[in-house]
């Protein structure tokens, strides 16, 4: 399997945090969006939206969108809950990360990161609704392990990949308690350095 992704995105990490936790035998290759190597007419048979992270099996099928790689992925592992309910609201998680969380947060991190503005020049509505998010992530946890209950699942993987560089943005998370153990012992589960 060949994972084409930027390694300086959330969303293709979080199919490399998989792939690392379940042992999955895998080729990275870097793709720069910000060069439109995801734009070459190469990558573009593999994925017509033109978007990381894509990944290619040894027998030539793709698939995209992050959510749906990692899983297609960890089907049938220990980071999807058996209990349907509770496996339905990890789905629910994932499906909120990319509408609610990612772009108000990520966008932000992006335009701070990688375009060199000043927070000054944020969009206050994306920066409202990523606190927004912050805050419903925040309440959900003081009273839950993770996010779809008391073990770590997909939904924490995928919620995990921006929120923890979400100060990078210019979000405060200081005052989010339960957002910092969540992030400690979710990074832990993965073994990663934390982003803190």
């Amino acid at each position: 399997m060949q994972i084409y992704g930027d390694s300086n995105s959330g969303n293709c990490l979080k199919v490399k945090w998989v792939c690392d936790k379940l042992a999955l035998p895998y080729s990275w290759i870097e793709i720069d969006t910000r060069k439109g190597e995801s734009r070459t007419p190469q990558f573009l048979t593999m994925n017509g939206a033109g978007q990381v992270p894509t990944i290619q099996f040894d027998d030539g099928r793709t698939l995209a969108q992050s959510n749906a790689i990692i899983r297609y992925l960890a089907r049938d592992s220990a980071l999807i809950p058996a209990d349907a309910y509770a496996a339905a609201k990890m789905d629910e998680w994932l499906f909120w990360e990319q509408y609610s969380h990612e772009p108000y947060i990520a966008v932000c991190r992006f335009q701070l990161v990688y375009l060199g503005r000043n927070a000054s020049e944020l969009d206050p509505e994306k920066v409202k609704r990523g606190y927004a998010a912050l805050d419903r992530m925040e309440a959900h946890l003081t009273t839950s392990g993770f996010l779809a209950g008391d073990l770590v699942s997909l939904a924490d993987i995928s919620l995990l990949a921006y929120t923890r560089v979400a100060h990078e943005g210019g979000f405060d998370l200081a005052r989010l308690a339960a957002i910092g153990r969540w992030i400690g012992d979710t990074e832990a589960y993965l073994g990663l350095p934390s982003a803190r």
